[in-house]
C-alpha cells in the first residue's frame, strides 16, 4: 500500500470502530448521534468535498454526487424519524470507501506492472574524462560520443560496440530471459543490462531518439487511445447518471402524489427511502472502474511479455483479427542472406561479386549487405560514382569507369539487357557491365525455425487466412510458402504493390469477416503497417520506423508472439464483456427491486460494492498474460 491508501485504511478502521461503539455502548440518543456523525465524516468527508467541487465545476452527476445525496438523505430520514439510528448512512459510506480502497489497490498493482517496464529508463551515462569515468545525464550525451557501460549498468543510449565483449539482459524489452552476446561491431540498444564485461560504445542517437525513450513514450501514451468499449462506458455514464437521478426524483415524488390524488396516505418517507436506495444501487462504479482497468491490465501484462500495444483501441482490434498478412523477408525468413552461387557468368565469379558489392555499397538492404559480406572486405567507395537506386528494381552505378547494373529481372528489362532466368529458388541479382550481361548471383534466405509452429498457433487462435507478400520471384515465393504452410502468396511486388494488395484484401473483409493484421520487420514496411487494420512490427528492437508506424510492436524476433498477442487481446476483451454483462444485469435487477421496496439500503450498498469488487477482481486477471 502507498501512503494515501494507508491513510484511507486508517480512516475506514476508525470509522468502523466508532460505528461499532455507537451500536454496542448503552448511550443516550445525543451521544450516539455524535458517534454516528464522527464515523460518517471520518470516512466520508472527501466524498462530500468531491461532490461539492463537482457541482461547483459543473460536473454534477458523478458517483460522488450519488453517494452524497443518498447518505445525506438517509441521515435526513433518520432525523425525521427521531430514533437516532444513522447506521445505514454511515454503513453506505463505509462500504463504498472500502470498495474504493480495494479498487485503488488493484489499479496500483496494474500500474506497478507498467512501472516494471519503466525501470528500463537509465539514470546516467558514463563519459571518460581524463582517464576517469564521469556520470552525466543521458540527455546531455551528443551523437558520436564514446560512453562506457560497466557490468550491472544499463545501456543508456543506442550505439555500436567499439571495445569489449559481454552478455546483455534484454528481458525488460523482449520478455526473453536468454542473454544476448555482443562484441565489437555489434549494435546495442538502450535499456539492456550489461551482465559482465566492460563495453565502450559509440552512440548513434540522442537519448530522446533511443529505443528506451521510444518505448517509454509508447507505453505512457497507450491509455490515451481508448477502445470502443471504453468510449461506450464514458458515453453511457454521461447519459445514465442524470437519467437515474431523474428517475430517483420521480420515484420519490410521483407515487406519493398519485396516492394523494387517489385519496390514499402519501407516505413520502417510504418513497424517499426507496429513491435513496435507488440512487445507491445506480452508482456505475463497477463499469466506470473495471473497464479501463481491464484494458490497462491487459496492456501491462502484454508489455511484460515484450509485446507493446499502443492503446486499448488496438487491443480491441487485435482481438478481431482473422486474416494475417506477412512480409517475407525478416518476418517469415531470418532476413540473413547468403550468396549461394554465381551462375552463367561471363567473367570470373570474384569479378562479378566485386562489381556488384561496390555498386550496392551505399544500400542498407539485407541483400546488399550479404553481397558485401561475401566480397570479404569493405568496398572502396572512392571507386564508385553516380549511384542511382531504382525502387523495386535494383541499383545502377559507375565502378572504375564501368557502368554496373545490379538488380532483378525488371531492371534488366528496363535497360534492355538480355538475361538468363534462374531456375533455383532464392533472390536473384542479375549483373550487367556496360550493357552486357555478366551473369547472376543467387542469394538464399532461410526460414525462421519456429515459423511453422507460429502459423499453427495462429490457426489455433482462430486466424482463418494467412497471406505472404514478397518482392521475390514466383518460384522463390512458392517454395517458401509451401515449406512453411502459408495459405496464399503474392510475389514480385514493389513496395506500392504491397499497399494495393492489402487494400484489396481489406475490401474482401468489409462484409464482417474480421480484421486484417499486417506483420512486417518495421524497416521498410511503414506504409503497409499504417494501412492495415492492425500493424504488427516484429523483430523491431531499435527500429524507429516500427515504433512509429505499427500499432503493436513485438520487441524481439519471435513469430510465436503474434498468436500470443491475439490471445492476450481476446482474454482482455472477454473480461471486459463479462464485467459489462455482469454489472448491468445486477444493476438493473437491484434497481427494480429497490424501486419496488424489496431491497433496502443495506442490500443496495452490498450490491454496489460487491459488484465493483468482483468486477475489479475479474479485471485483474488481464494482468496475467
Amino acid at each position: 500500500m502507498n501512503k494515501k491508501q494507508k491513510k484511507m485504511l486508517y480512516r475506514i478502521l476508525v470509522s468502523a470502530a466508532l460505528l461499532l461503539l455507537a451500536n454496542v455502548l448503552p448511550l443516550p440518543v445525543w451521544a450516539k448521534t455524535i458517534l454516528f456523525a464522527a464515523a460518517y465524516f471520518t470516512v466520508g468527508w472527501d466524498i462530500l468535498h468531491k461532490a461539492a467541487m463537482g457541482i461547483k465545476n459543473g460536473r454534477v452527476f458523478d458517483e460522488n454526487f450519488l453517494m452524497a445525496v443518498a447518505t445525506l438523505g438517509a441521515i435526513a430520514l433518520a432525523v425525521a424519524d427521531g430514533n437516532g439510528d444513522f447506521n445505514e448512512a454511515v454503513a453506505v459510506m463505509l462500504f463504498y470507501q472500502i470498495g474504493e480502497l480495494f479498487q485503488s489497490i488493484a489499479v496500483g498493482k496494474s500500474r506497478r506492472s507498467i512501472a516494471a517496464l519503466m525501470d528500463i529508463r537509465p539514470d546516467y551515462a558514463n563519459i571518460e574524462v581524463d582517464g576517469k569515468l564521469e556520470q552525466v545525464d543521458p540527455d546531455e550525451v551528443a551523437v558520436g560520443s564514446i560512453i562506457v557501460v560497466q557490468p550491472g549498468e544499463r545501456v543508456p543510449i543506442d550505439g555500436i560496440v567499439l571495445e569489449g565483449t559481454s552478455s546483455l539482459n534484454t528481458a525488460a524489452l523482449t520478455g526473453e530471459s536468454a542473454p544476448r552476446d555482443v562484441a565489437p561491431g555489434d549494435e546495442v540498444i538502450s535499456g539492456c543490462i550489461n551482465l559482465n564485461g566492460v563495453l565502450r560504445i559509440k552512440t548513434e542517437k540522442e537519448f530522446g531518439e533511443s529505443t528506451v525513450s521510444k518505448i517509454l513514450e509508447l507505453v505512457e501514451n497507450s491509455s490515451s487511445n481508448k477502445s470502443r468499449s471504453e468510449n461506450f462506458i464514458s458515453k453511457f455514464a454521461r447519459v445514465y447518471t442524470p437519467a437515474v437521478c431523474c428517475s430517483a426524483l420521480a420515484l420519490a415524488l410521483l407515487p406519493p402524489l398519485v396516492r394523494l390524488v387517489m385519496g390514499m396516505p402519501a407516505d413520502f418517507g417510504t418513497w424517499a427511502y426507496r429513491a435513496l436506495t435507488f440512487l445507491v444501487i445506480s452508482c456505475p462504479c463497477a463499469l466506470v472502474i473495471s473497464i479501463p482497468l481491464s484494458f490497462f491490465a491487459g496492456i501491462g501484462g502484454a508489455s511484460r511479455e515484450g509485446i507493446l500495444i499502443k492503446g486499448s483501441n488496438y487491443l480491441e482490434t487485435l482481438s478481431q483479427v482473422k486474416t494475417v498478412v506477412f512480409d517475407k523477408t525478416g518476418t517469415i525468413t531470418k532476413g540473413v542472406f547468403e550468396v549461394s552461387g554465381v551462375h552463367h557468368s561471363t567473367r570470373s565469379e570474384e569479378e562479378v561479386i566485386e562489381y556488384a558489392a561496390h555498386a550496392e555499397c551505399a544500400s542498407s538492404h539485407p541483400i546488399s549487405q550479404s553481397l558485401r559480406r561475401h566480397y570479404g572486405r569493405e568496398p572502396d567507395r572512392s571507386r564508385v560514382h553516380d549511384i542511382e537506386e531504382i525502387s523495386g528494381h535494383g541499383v545502377i552505378a559507375t565502378v572504375d569507369g564501368v557502368k554496373v547494373a545490379a538488380g532483378n529481372d525488371k531492371l534488366m528489362e528496363k535497360l534492355g539487357v538480355e538475361y538468363i532466368p534462374c531456375r533455383s529458388a532464392g533472390t536473384v541479382i542479375h549483373v550487367a557491365l556496360d550493357g552486357d550481361y555478366a551473369g547472376h548471383i543467387l542469394i538464399s534466405d532461410l526460414e525462421k525455425e519456429d515459423i511453422v509452429d507460429a502459423l499453427k498457433a495462429l490457426r489455433e487462435v482462430g486466424v482463418t487466412r494467412t497471406v505472404m507478400l514478397t518482392g521475390d520471384t514466383e518460384s522463390a515465393a512458392k517454395q517458401v510458402a509451401e515449406r512453411v504452410g502459408i495459405d496464399e502468396y503474392h510475389s514480385e511486388l514493389l513496395p506500392g504493390d504491397k499497399v494495393e494488395k492489402v487494400e484489396a484484401l481489406l475490401e474482401e473483409l468489409r462484409d464482417g469477416k474480421g480484421k486484417l493484421a499486417f506483420v512486417g520487420d518495421g524497416i521498410n514496411d511503414a506504409p503497409v503497417l499504417s494501412r492495415a487494420d492492425i500493424g504488427i512490427a516484429m523483430g523491431a528492437l531499435g527500429s524507429d520506423a516500427a515504433i512509429e508506424a505499427a500499432d503493436v510492436v513485438l520487441m524481439d524476433d519471435d513469430p510465436m508472439k503474434i498468436a500470443r498477442a491475439i490471445k492476450i487481446s481476446r482474454k482482455c476483451l472477454r473480461i471486459v464483456y463479462e464485467n459489462i454483462s455482469f454489472a448491468l444485469l445486477v444493476k438493473f435487477a437491484c434497481l427494480l427491486l429497490g424501486a419496488l421496496g424489496l431491497a433496502g439500503m443495506w442490500a443496495a450498498i452490498f450490491a454496489d460494492v460487491g459488484v465493483m469488487v468482483l468486477a475489479v477482481l475479474n479485471a485483474m486477471r488481464a494482468l496475467k498474460a
